[in-house]
């Protein structure tokens, strides 16, 4: 779908005066991103782990929460860990494990749901199987909120509840001992962005302060300090894997969280890092870890095991400290997401033919699939909405059972929706842009209706045009190492924090080609009076939207919004320009 582009306005003139230090490109794009402020402006351009880090302590529950943990670890009480099968639930899970081993504890297990058996958060069954197995306290990682029954059942048992969590709050929250999360009412937190890995983070921050007002080292004569560092890089994996805005404590903790993956000791992580090609036997790399290697490399490994066996797979390998069991599960995680790419691909061709058939002309759509695994509809509904630019809900059925797994677009708060028409689900949860839910036999019609009529109301006024926010216009030579090296300080780049995009108008194509597998992508030579820059246009060639190299040709004259990248082959570095979407100068 063509998108709308839209240039964003320069600041006022009284924001580069007050900040005269800044070049005008950096205090535009500091402006854009709401960073107006001087603390704001350090904290983003300069994080400082020693400055920027809150104290956990200020969470209203977290003095609770950690004498209940200490109780146990002295009483040597049963703990169960409960996480959640994606990246960020995985290495929440690591890091509360990882930190109960070091306190000394060994009366613990990890609970980590199957997707398909399970679903996602508590369920009943789970809750009586780990009170038949004496559990005294759990912990939630990534999950918990929306499970006010499941919680008031297992304190019905005896078992303590701690919610480790940032999930969309219900009205209701669960009888738990101790509530984690930075969106509860009245919580005064100051990051209510975190992931469930930044949460679990700042829980064990908080263990391991308290442990050292006594302690001057762990049991197994680590620091507290050093413990807390080397947990980083799985912070940062659950920060980008699930898509938090990169911003404030949590920008932060990914930068610095970022250092440390590219110097892990995790030995589940090196071999994972081999199976992906982005790193030699003898432990060279092909190049700096960023957050693209989390968010394409590393989480996609990660959440294929829940979605395709089991996310323990992906748990032990990065609590696994045995070289060649990390070498087999890395592989495994490998041929899970390498079998999870096919899948999803043929899924997705079933349900294009499903909606052309039935559901095109609907505001939202919706797609039912037999036998379809409950862990890729949501890959599924993801690219469906971003090809039609609609909320896309995309369910299984299986034994009888409907699961399904939503992605929305700005505007719609999917899982406010859902919020609203509970009678419908066994089991829902989620964030304003992404939701999970099963079905009540016999209501799926209802659901439907009910959806649309809800989309239809919250949306009556809005132009749902997708909109494409460009930074600033440029001229082509300006696109050069010095405005690059200007960008290295607001890495590293995620959500609320994008690369910025620049718009080039009027430049004239010199060469094009389509590269790579399929020639679906295109390497246009873009030329602007002498100076002539290499792009890459990745999918430009897809018959699926505008086939661009049938639509283009040499000497064409044409507008482009471009991030700045750099390509790297034996040893050479250039400046590359990545298109984010063209069209023909007017």
């Amino acid at each position: 779908m063509q998108k709308k582009w839209e240039l964003l306005p320069e600041p006022p003139q009284d924001f580069f005066e007050q900040f005269p230090e800044l070049p005008k490109i950096v205090a535009c794009l500091l402006y854009h991103r709401n960073i107006r402020t001087q603390e704001k402006i350090d904290e983003f351009l300069n994080p400082d782990y020693s400055q920027d880090i809150h104290d956990p302590f200020l969470f209203r529950d977290m003095t609770k929460a950690v004498e209940r943990i200490f109780e146990a670890i002295k009483k040597q009480e049963k703990i169960v860990v409960h996480g959640d099968y994606d990246a960020d639930g995985v290495s929440a899970s690591v890091i509360i494990l990882s930190t109960l081993k070091a306190l000394g504890h060994t009366n613990y297990e990890v609970f980590i749901p199957h997707r398909e058996i399970d679903g996602y958060g508590l369920n009943m069954n789970t809750v009586k199987q780990l009170a038949d197995k004496k559990t005294n306290l759990l912990i939630t990682c990534d999950c918990g909120i929306s499970n006010t029954k499941e919680i008031t059942y297992a304190c019905a048992l005896g078992i303590d509840v701690i919610i480790t969590d940032h999930h969309t709050v219900p009205e209701l929250l669960p009888p738990a001992h101790a509530i984690i999360h930075p969106g509860v009412p009245g919580e005064i937190y100051p990051d209510k962005g975190l992931a469930g890995g930044g949460v679990a983070f700042k829980l064990i921050q908080a263990l391991l302060k308290k442990h050292k007002e006594t302690n001057s080292v762990l049991p197994n004569n680590d620091t507290q300090e050093s413990h807390e560092k080397w947990l980083l890089d799985m912070v940062a994996i659950a920060t980008v894997g699930d898509m938090v805005p990169l911003i404030g404590e949590s920008r932060t903790l990914t930068l610095y969280g970022l250092i440390v993956l590219n110097k892990t000791r995790r030995m589940g992580l090196q071999k994972l890092l081999l199976e992906a090609r982005l790193m030699q036997e003898d432990g060279t790399k092909k190049r700096d870890f960023d957050t693209y290697t989390i968010g394409f490399q590393i989480a996609p490994r990660i959440n294929a095991a829940g979605r395709m066996d089991h996310a323990n797979v992906a748990y032990n390998l990065m609590m696994t400290q045995d070289a060649s069991t990390a070498a087999e599960l890395a592989y495994q995680l490998d041929k899970n997401n390498q079998d999870r790419q096919k899948t999803t691909d043929a899924l997705v061709k079933e349900a294009l033919k499903q909606i052309e058939l039935e559901t095109i002309r609907q505001p939202v759509l919706f797609v039912l699939g037999q036998g379809w695994s409950t862990g890729l509809v949501g890959l599924i509904a993801g690219k469906l909405k971003e090809k039609y630019y609609k909320p896309a809900i995309v369910m299984a059925e299986n034994n009888g059972e409907i699961t399904g797994s939503g992605r929305s677009i700005e505007g719609f708060n999917l899982v406010e929706s859902l919020q609203s028409m509970p009678d419908c689900f066994t089991k829902f949860g989620g964030h304003p842009m992404a939701c999970g839910f099963t079905l009540v036999q016999g209501k799926l019609e209802e659901f439907k209706q009910n959806l649309i009529s809800k989309f239809e109301q919250k949306t009556t006024n809005m132009n749902l045009t997708p909109t494409l926010h460009i930074d600033a216009q440029i001229q082509l030579e300006d696109a050069n190492w010095g405005l690059y090296d200007i960008l290295q300080k607001f890495e590293p780049f995620g959500q609320a924090n994008e690369k910025p995009k620049y718009l080039a108008k009027n430049v004239e194509i010199h060469k094009l080609e389509p590269v790579g597998k399929d020639n679906k992508h295109l390497r246009i030579i873009i030329r602007n009076g002498e100076k002539t820059r290499k792009t890459i246009g990745w999918g430009l060639c897809n018959d699926n939207g505008t086939n661009w190299c049938k639509e283009l040709k040499p000497g064409d004259i044409i507008d482009l919004v471009f991030e700045m990248d750099i390509n790297e082959w034996n040893g050479n570095r250039e400046l590359q320009l990545t298109i984010v979407d063209l069209k023909k100068s007017i």
